[in-house]
């Protein structure tokens, strides 16, 4: 299955449960794309050692999660891009939504 994940919050526990279960569609062989946007493109500096956001980003990745970031959502905020937060776009967006079997925003 083709799983989205769309995250605009900015909550630690939030993005934290939202990319667990990320990790875990991986783990049942699901083809999953994170997308990030608005405050969710914070999610780098939001997260505790509680809801280490930072670490369950780095283990999707590393497993073969495809991320995605807004663009300009990390420009308004002044912050830079990077491959667990890279520049993406509206359609970028469009497609993950478009190619989906199941879409989860957060």
């Amino acid at each position: 299955m083709k799983i989205g994940v769309i995250i605009s919050s900015n909550d630690a526990e939030t993005c934290w449960n939202a990319l667990r279960y990320a990790n875990f569609a991986l783990g049942q062989k699901d083809a999953v794309k994170v997308f990030f946007m608005g405050k969710g493109v914070e999610y780098q500096k939001v997260g505790t050692d509680r809801f280490n956001t930072v670490e369950q980003a780095d283990r999707f990745i590393k497993c073969g999660g495809e991320v995605y970031a807004c663009g300009t959502c990390i420009k308004s905020r002044e912050q830079e891009a990077s491959a667990a937060c890279p520049l993406s776009t509206m359609k970028d967006m469009h497609e993950i939504i478009k190619e989906s079997d199941k879409l989860l925003s957060f």
